[in-house]
């Protein structure tokens, strides 16, 4: 069972200083219950990556508001730089906090993205089921950056082929997308953030799978009035 708690937002066109505080270095951080300093037991740092106008964004809103969406999806704005939301999730008893980020997809902010690539958890590579070459980018350019900007070698990827809405208009079949998952070793989906399609069950299965990733390596107890109980989890 999955039970939404609460979101929230910042954004950056620079470099986050306190991005590895958000988000973890990799490693999966457990606080325990007698800690008054969390509301979660686990942190995970998620990526959206994709080509610019494939929908990254209202995926991700449409995640977030587990009702339907009181906004238009039509006057979202480009994602300028680098956005994150953070998303609490209870499932089976385990609290999870999300933080997801969102990237422009534009070519200019390449060199800031790739820093935001460092620890992730997961990663959902997001194309345009009615534009072809936004399918194509996923190989020629997002796989590559992942290849060569991640730290974690062990995520996992899903990936999504949006605008199922409008199939009358599609320049990428459904059995492309499974071939390309495939060959990338990802898990795949074809959502509608306009219709809510899938969109709920592919954020909350990446969270099932990034969770079931860790192992234990090493705990202690830090000293303290919080005696919180840290437990690092590596891949």
């Amino acid at each position: 069972m999955v039970d939404s708690l609460s979101s929230s937002s910042c954004s950056s066109s620079s470099t986050c200083s306190s991005c590895d505080s958000h988000a973890g270095r990799g490693g999966k951080v457990i606080l325990s219950p007698n800690s008054s300093s969390s509301n979660y037991d686990y942190s995970f740092k998620i990526l959206l990556v994709g080509d610019s106008g494939v929908g990254k964004s209202s995926l991700l809103l449409s995640f977030l508001n587990s009702k339907p969406a009181q906004y238009s999806l039509q006057d979202l704005s480009p994602t300028i730089g680098v956005d994150f939301k953070i998303k609490l999730l209870t499932i089976s008893g385990k609290r999870m906090k999300l933080t997801i980020w969102d990237t422009a997809g534009q070519e200019r902010f390449g060199t800031l993205i790739s820093s935001y690539y460092r620890g992730a958890h997961g990663i959902i590579l997001v194309y345009d089921v009615t534009r072809r070459e936004t399918f194509t980018n996923l190989s020629e350019i997002w796989a590559k950056e992942i290849e060569l900007y991640s730290t974690n070698r062990e995520c996992i990827k899903i990936l999504v082929g949006n605008k199922v809405d409008r199939d009358s208009e599609r320049a990428v079949t459904k059995e492309e997308g499974m071939a390309l998952a495939e060959h990338h070793q990802c898990l795949f989906y074809e959502c509608s953030a306009k219709t809510r399609e899938n969109v709920q069950q592919c954020f909350k299965e990446l969270a099932l799978k990034v969770n079931s990733r860790g192992k234990v390596l090493f705990s202690f107890r830090l000293d303290g009035s919080a005696n919180i109980l840290v437990i690092f989890l590596i891949w």
